[in-house]
């Protein structure tokens, strides 16, 4: 099935109690795309500024199975830029700053190449700007979304009515918490069935993620990473999601036993992020890693 993913391009700096990076290749559409290559081809609808560096276009373009031929240079604007601190817990962190950029003009166009996708993702931009996506997709069989805590604080609204028309959401627990009022991250992935999608998954970073869809409930933990492995936590959940829709469109499958495939599959690619700056690990992570890290993951979270 052909996947395609919508949201950021970015160049980021990090700062990890161990070391710090300035200028390194980030954003949604990026760390999911490199993900999901891993498993399936995936098309990339973005944009970036005159300011993108080449190595950073060298990077996606050198990734196989990666087509960035949705992915517009604009010339007189600037790249999306973040910069985050963590602490000694890296599941904690602190942003720095936030240049938006190209992110406050149009959207990218879909190309007419890429109109027929079947598998849809909607990286984590203005619930607005994911709601103007859907319909470019004519042959959508699933679309599923991302979102975080600005848009459930500022654009409510537009939130609501993007949850009515996807199939699935991906988001972590506290924001699943704050978009529903529930303190439970299974009862508030319960309420948001209620908004629309078929499924939900919450992540829950270290500890894993849950699957909430209306055939059931399904738990996968996160794949054991040394501490002294865990390099940069960046991308880690665009990772997440980018192996699992990636494991969708290989499969060709979205029923419960699939997602719930997805989820392991999404936790394994994920794990690889976790041990660079950047995308530099998952340009050198090989499909026979992938397989044997997955074989070691099954053998550990076998249960009877």
């Amino acid at each position: 099935m052909k996947l395609v993913v919508t949201g950021t391009i970015g160049i980021d700096t990090v700062y990890t109690p161990r070391d710090k990076r300035e200028g390194v290749s980030g954003g949604s559409a990026a760390y999911f795309a490199a993900a999901a290559s891993k498993l399936s081809p995936v098309r990339v609808v973005a944009a970036v500024g005159g300011d993108w560096p080449a190595e950073h276009r060298e990077i996606l373009a050198t990734l196989q199975g990666v087509c960035i031929a949705g992915l517009e240079t604009r010339p007189q604007s600037k790249t999306f830029a973040w910069g985050g601190r963590y602490f000694d817990d890296v599941n904690r962190r602190e942003t720095l700053f936030t240049e938006v950029g190209v992110l406050q003009e149009a959207p990218p166009i879909v190309p007419a190449l890429y109109r027929d996708s079947e598998l849809i993702f909607l990286g984590n931009t203005h619930p607005s700007v994911q709601l103007g996506f859907i319909d470019q997709f004519p042959h959508r069989t699933l679309v599923v979304a991302d979102t975080m805590d600005l848009w459930i604080r500022t654009a409510h609204g537009e939130l609501t009515e993007l949850l009515r028309r996807v199939d699935g959401l991906i988001i972590n627990d506290s924001e699943a918490c704050e978009l529903t009022g529930f303190r439970n991250a299974i009862s508030a992935g319960r309420k948001i069935l209620d908004f629309g999608p078929r499924f939900v998954v919450v992540k829950k970073g270290e500890h894993g993620a849950i699957l909430i869809h209306r055939d059931g409930m399904a738990v996968v933990p996160a794949y054991p990473i040394d501490d002294a492995h865990v390099v940069d936590p960046t991308g880690a959940g665009d990772s997440f999601a980018g192996g699992f829709m990636g494991h969708i469109a290989r499969e060709s499958r979205d029923d419960f036993v699939a997602l719930q495939s997805a989820m392991a599959h999404g936790t394994v690619v994920a794990s690889f992020a976790l041990e660079s700056f950047g995308l530099d690990r998952m340009r050198t992570v090989s499909t026979e890693e992938v397989q044997h890290r997955f074989a070691e993951f099954q053998t550990i979270a076998r249960v009877g």
